[in-house]
């Protein structure tokens, strides 16, 4: 099923308002996805202009980045411990911008969009 990112024929309110043309290509979107805590897993997917763009499917480890020694290190994601974009992320273990992961270095807080940058990075919370 495909997602529609345009005009719905609706105002806010409610109002039916007649649209002027029907529905292009060019405003399609896509499934959410989900990126799950498990072996790497990248996926290419083609971009308006013929751009790549690299989705996380599923991923392994993080780059944390220690904000006392301004050092970061590849370390392995251990858990989701909260998510609040939506709690029940946390026991499907999925990983989204701004869910707080444990890893061998400590908890941390995740700052990319994995679904969207197709790498995890995560500033040292403790």
């Amino acid at each position: 099923m495909a997602f529609w990112h345009g005009e719905k024929g609706k105002t806010p309110t409610g109002a039916e308002i007649h649209l002027g043309r029907k529905k292009r290509k060019r405003e399609l979107g896509s499934l959410p996805l989900m990126t799950k805590l498990e072996k790497e897993k990248r996926i290419l997917k083609r971009t308006k202009g013929g751009g790549l763009k690299v989705k996380a499917h599923s991923v392994e480890f993080a780059n944390v980045l220690d904000a006392k020694t301004h050092k970061t290190k590849k370390v392995k994601i251990l858990n989701v411990i909260e998510n609040r974009a939506n709690p029940h992320f946390v026991r499907r273990n999925v990983v989204t911008k701004g869910c707080v992961v444990k890893t061998e270095l400590g908890n941390a807080k995740v700052t990319s969009r994995p679904s969207q940058h197709g790498i995890v990075n995560a500033i040292l919370i403790e």
